[in-house]
């Protein structure tokens, strides 16, 4: 059916209509996209032949759209060509210009090169007549690139040229022209020989040269052997303008009257009134009138046509319009849903990273935590072991080999030898019980407070008195463990060190709480130290390695001769 409608449209389309018809309605009850597509693209080449525009315009654009949707990108393109002819012929060259722009993007592999020239050569001339010289120079340019045979070069670089004289650049045109003038005639048809040569005519005109008369004889030479009655119209007009530039009303109105019957015999409009202003411009005054009459009348009833024309195409061209800011609506609510789901896509990989980075993180974290912890223990053991060996190396060995040393040199009937050695040895139990005491578990439960009483009374003696001030505070103060061992161990090393160096008779201790820090203030009436002579390799530096590990801080005042003076500070 289709091919038959195909055949009778191409050589008998009077009846052809029918057959049409059949097919469009068969391919819709299917819905058949690929033939509907087809079927009304021939039903847009028949009215097309018919020069019902408007409806070949409807069509042409049906079609468009079902060969969009079979993804039938050559004759998308084809349809969007044709819709651009008919938007030419009407001069909508804004609309003209959107179709091309829309055909761009469908352009494949198929008659790519063709296309491409086509498109850009149509886009070159929605430009030229909107007055965007620049873009239309560069979309003819585009189209030369694409241009597959010399013939259609040769059109483009005459559109060109066309361009320049519109942009009053005469010399360029003049140049361009005077190249294609020697174009083979084998090349270019006669008709295209006759347009380059009108157009160097017209050059020449412009920059008032006279050898515009000779290029535009030579054109209309060409158009009489030729028959182009159309071509001819073109011709006379030229040459009615020159002559009337010249002053030369005679020939001026000869020409014009020309153009006027060869325009109304293939019944050009617009031609027409331009041949009778130039009558009006170059007769006597009562002929003047009445071609200025006929010019009033002409325009007055081709506007009124035209309108017809326009208002019955509107429709057409609105629901095309329509169509296509709706599909621009589509095409960006579908990027705006791609961009959002890219993003919503990628946030979700950045959220599975962020996650993976700090679980991975939080291992190294752990890893180093425990590890530093690990050597921390290590370091504290050791540090223990090697103060304990310091001591006994210090504080017993000596007296263990001074007594082992006297047991074996002395007679131990003796009872003065015997108890000088009793007395030693009771004295070396004693300090491995105080060693002993030093370095065993702290009670850091319920009796803690009672432990750390005990522990400070230990160091008191007939010698030193020990005084503990607001234990109560500690003892009704939750303190963590950590914290109550850092204490306890703070105070042994400054009684330890009290022992050894201070030689005081008095020490003095107190508890205070202010606001959420617990201070603990150590006091002793002995010699003292001045502050830049302490040595915080001494037991001292444990004092302040422990201090710091609770975020406390550690104060000295002191000074010789005045006793020795400790603030402890720490937050609970």
């Amino acid at each position: 059916m289709n091919r038959k409608g195909e055949l009778l449209n191409q050589y008998n389309p009077d009846i052809a209509l029918p057959f049409l018809r059949e097919f469009e309605e068969s391919a819709k009850n299917k819905k058949d996209t690929l033939n509907m597509g087809h079927s009304f693209l021939n039903l847009a080449d028949y009215y097309s032949a018919k020069q019902q525009d408007s409806i070949a315009f409807s069509y042409f654009n049906k079609s468009k759209i079902q060969f969009e949707l079979k993804k039938d990108s050559s004759l998308v393109v084809y349809s969007l060509l044709m819709m651009s002819d008919i938007l030419k012929s009407k001069d909508d060259y804004y609309d003209m210009e959107a179709v091309n722009t829309e055909a761009l993007s469908f352009i494949n592999q198929t008659n790519r090169n063709y296309n491409y020239s086509c498109v850009y050569n149509n886009l070159g001339i929605s430009l030229k007549e909107t007055y965007d010289y620049k873009k239309s120079l560069g979309y003819y340019k585009k189209a030369k690139q694409y241009a597959e045979d010399e013939f259609t070069r040769v059109i483009i670089d005459n559109n060109i040229a066309s361009v320049f004289i519109l942009n009053k650049e005469y010399q360029k045109a003049i140049g361009l022209l005077s190249k294609l003038e020697g174009t083979n005639s084998e090349i270019v048809s006669e008709r295209i020989k006759s347009n380059i040569l009108n157009n160097l005519g017209l050059a020449y005109f412009k920059v008032n040269d006279s050898r515009a008369l000779g290029y535009y004889f030579k054109a209309l030479s060409i158009r009489e052997d030729q028959r182009d009655e159309y071509g001819l119209i073109g011709s006379y007009i030229q040459l009615a303008n020159y002559y009337k530039s010249k002053e030369d009303n005679l020939l001026a109105k000869k020409y014009a009257l020309k153009a006027y019957e060869n325009a109304s015999k293939m019944k050009s409009i617009d031609e027409r009134l331009d041949a009778l202003q130039i009558l009006v411009n170059s007769s006597a005054e009562n002929e003047s009138r009445a071609f200025s009459a006929s010019h009033f009348r002409l325009n007055d009833s081709i506007s009124e046509v035209r309108q017809r024309n326009k208002n019955q195409f509107a429709n057409i061209r609105y629901d095309f319009s329509n169509q296509k800011e709706q599909n621009q609506r589509l095409s960006t609510q579908k990027a705006e849903t791609t961009l959002l789901l890219e993003k919503q896509k990628n946030s979700t990989l950045l959220m599975y990273f962020v996650i993976l980075f700090l679980l991975g993180l939080t291992v190294v974290i752990i890893n180093f935590l425990n590890s530093k912890s690990k050597k921390e223990k290590i370091r504290v053991s050791y540090d223990t072991e090697t103060r304990i060996s310091k001591k006994l190396h210090d504080e017993l060995a000596n007296d263990v080999y001074h007594a082992m040393t006297f047991a074996e040199t002395q007679d131990l009937s003796a009872l003065s030898n015997k108890e000088m050695l009793l007395k030693d040895l009771d004295n070396i139990y004693s300090r491995t019980r105080n060693i002993s005491k030093e370095n065993s578990l702290i009670d850091t439960g319920q009796d803690f407070v009672p432990s750390l009483r005990d522990m400070m009374s230990n160091y008191g003696n007939h010698e030193v008195n020990i005084i503990v001030n607001g234990l109560d505070v500690l003892q009704n103060t939750t303190v963590e463990t950590n914290k109550k061992i850092t204490v306890y161990r703070i105070l042994q090393e400054l009684l330890v060190n009290m022992k050894k160096h201070s030689q005081c008779s008095l020490v003095v201790i107190t508890f205070k709480k202010i606001d959420k820090n617990m201070i603990v203030e150590y006091t002793d009436n002995g010699i003292g130290v001045a502050i830049q002579q302490i040595n915080l390799k001494s037991g001292l530096l444990n004092v302040e390695n422990r201090i710091k590990a609770i975020e406390g801080t550690l104060t000295f005042d002191n000074a010789i001769q005045k006793g020795f003076k400790v603030r402890i500070e720490f937050p609970v």
